[in-house]
């Protein structure tokens, strides 16, 4: 009894460190973005300024992984706007309107970059 406990405990122990992710959370995982297109340049200053102290280049690290969401422009404005989680809403005040349509074409960018280092 105390065997199958003690087997159980350390199933449970190797199955909780999978969920604390890559070893290669900090590698590029692709090659650097053309930011040739000046919103996306303006974009990618934007994520670096709000968005990559918790999703460095997109990928998992304080929030969840975000280049790999398939969601469309709205939903990501929503998502920025309002916030979700323990994500913070960032107003007009601190993101305009035009920095956000700027930072969803530099999301995009990156989601698109991601998929095809995929293929």
């Amino acid at each position: 009894m105390k065997r199958a406990a003690l087997l159980l405990t350390g199933l449970l122990f190797l199955l909780s460190l999978s969920f604390c992710g890559t070893a290669r959370r900090g590698v590029p995982m692709f090659a650097p973005l053309s930011t040739e297109e000046p919103a996306v340049a303006k974009g990618e200053a934007i994520f670096m300024s709000y968005c990559h102290k918790c999703h460095p280049g997109g990928t998992a690290g304080l929030g969840p992984a975000i280049n790999n969401k398939p969601l469309p422009g709205f939903l990501i404005r929503f998502q920025v706007r309002r916030g979700l989680g323990v994500m913070p809403a960032f107003k007009e005040e601190v993101i305009s309107d035009d920095e956000l349509d700027n930072l969803v074409a530099y999301l995009k960018t990156l989601r698109k970059a991601k998929a095809e280092e995929r293929m």
